[in-house]
């Protein structure tokens, strides 16, 4: 069992920056593979960044290529998406998640998913 916890959402104005972190619970948060998945108002959910297990591949969206970088500290077992550029677009509730590969997260299959922190971007 993996619980998820993500923090550093909040507001910040176009053109700033934001660092989002994903905290994990149990013992085997090498084994998965993370991602970030924003779900904006109406729309549905959708994966933005992915990371390997060990970290040595990284997998974004084309509409935050360049902008966003994900990371992990497997010894602190926390994930983090560095978010430079923000775009009022980017504006999200911002998911967290655990699955058994970066495919599997990017078709929204993970087996354990946070709560959600809030983006907001004014213009």
């Amino acid at each position: 069992q993996v619980q998820l916890v993500e923090s550093g959402g909040g507001l910040v104005q176009a053109g700033g920056s934001l660092r989002l972190s994903c905290a994990a619970s149990g013992r085997t948060f090498s084994s998965y593979a993370m991602g970030w998945f924003p779900q904006a108002p109406g729309k549905e959910r959708e994966f933005v960044a992915g990371i390997s297990g060990i970290g040595s591949i990284t997998r974004y969206a084309d509409a935050v290529k360049g902008r966003f970088t994900i990371s992990r500290d497997n010894a602190k077992k926390t994930m983090y998406l560095q978010m430079n550029s923000l775009k009022p677009e980017d504006t999200a509730v911002y998911y967290c998640s655990a699955g058994l590969t970066i495919t599997t997260l990017a078709t929204q299959r993970g087996d354990y998913w946070g709560q959600g922190t809030q983006v907001s971007v004014s213009s």
